[in-house]
């Protein structure tokens, strides 16, 4: 056996003994078969830990290292074979290459961790929103959970070029000069940015509030960094940079409770006065026994004597704010003052003229 490894050492592959490629391929080889019961036996323990525990947040951060933690045994595992060929640093400088590839893919491989780490939390806390009657944290988490990605990936890019041999100092000191520049090219993304943290805050809107401006009328679909992006009732997609939407004058119409139904009914001038009052009773009888009218609060008054009728004011509440309830009990309350009207024998009055004629043969006679 000691004969054999010394005729194999004394062969050569690229001015590296064939034992050495031998002992790397062996650990290479062991290192595959490690991390493929590596990633089984872990399976198992994260199974086993988080059916013990009551808490969810040590099944996201086992979750999130799993498939890391495989890929970085692998990283080992080659930078340990890169050293066991011993390979002459004046030829094949094989051994440096692997540290500093191994090191940067374990920044990598630590931001992926990372990565993997705040979509499980993300995941978790809208959960938690969802259970909530507060619209705030539904928006919020999603908003966080983007800006702690934005914020890996910046510290990454930092941390890559700094082991890559540049420097770090003089990279932050040429954003500090460059920030001027930077933010007055960059004013409306940071305004918008700003725009969309207060109406977050502010809560003037939630997802799927039904609001209208001076400029537009939609569905709110989502609230995003630079802007809100609203379904207009012809279906089309508005985007607004969230800057002018938190300075607009919003009308929530989904913050109401009730909807509000304002209307007149002209009943023609051949009506007695005691007709009116019959008039107004009935009204009044269909607001009070209708389920869907609010009972809160209603008006029923003849208030005008109009050119062409006696009008009779009506002011009442829908309980329901879907407008197609609303659309139904409105129809229903009219569809009901017709057939009273028509009992009383009163007839709805139009736009109409009388002409009267004056014969001036019979004065003169």
């Amino acid at each position: 056996m000691a004969e054999l490894i010394q005729t194999l050492s004394h062969w050569q592959v690229l001015s590296i003994p064939l034992t050495h490629w031998i002992f790397a391929f062996t650990i290479l080889l062991l290192t595959l078969l490690f991390q493929r019961y590596f990633i089984q036996i872990f399976h198992r323990f994260t199974q086993n830990v988080t059916s013990r525990t009551k808490t969810q947040l040590d099944d996201l951060l086992l979750v999130a290292a799993e498939k890391p933690a495989g890929w970085f045994i692998l990283i080992v595992g080659f930078m340990f074979a890169a050293h066991a060929l011993q390979a002459p640093e004046a030829s094949f400088p094989l051994a440096s290459f692997a540290n500093q590839a191994a090191r940067m893919a374990s920044i990598l491989i630590g931001g992926w961790f990372l990565w993997r780490l705040i979509d499980g939390f993300s995941a978790y806390f809208c959960a938690r929103a969802a259970q909530t009657d507060s619209p705030l944290d539904d928006q919020l988490v999603p908003f966080i959970s983007k800006t702690l990605k934005i914020f890996l990936v910046f510290t990454l890019i930092l941390v890559v070029a700094q082991n890559m041999g540049y420097s770090i100092s003089g990279l932050i000191a040429s954003l500090g000069i460059g920030g001027l520049a930077v933010a007055m090219a960059a004013k409306d993304t940071i305004a918008n940015i700003f725009g969309s943290i207060m109406i977050l805050i502010d809560r003037p809107f939630t997802i799927g509030d039904w609001i209208k401006t001076s400029e537009f009328e939609g569905v709110v679909e989502e609230i995003g960094f630079r802007s809100t992006r609203i379904r207009t009732f012809a279906k089309t997609l508005v985007n607004v940079p969230n800057s002018q939407l938190a300075n607009m004058v919003i009308d929530n119409i989904d913050a109401r409770s009730k909807r509000r139904i304002k209307m007149r009914i002209g009943i023609t001038y051949d009506a007695s006065p005691k007709d009116m009052q019959k008039a107004i009773a009935a009204i009044e009888d269909i607001l009070r026994r209708h389920d869907g009218v609010d009972k809160e609060f209603s008006l029923v008054k003849f208030d005008e004597f109009e050119d062409s009728s006696l009008s009779i004011f009506l002011y009442y509440f829908s309980k329901s704010k879907d407008w197609t309830t609303y659309l139904q009990v409105r129809q229903e309350v009219n569809l009901e003052i017709m057939q009273a009207l028509e009992k009383l024998g009163l007839d709805f009055a139009f736009p109409s003229r009388s002409l009267y004629l004056h014969d001036m043969n019979n004065d003169s006679a």
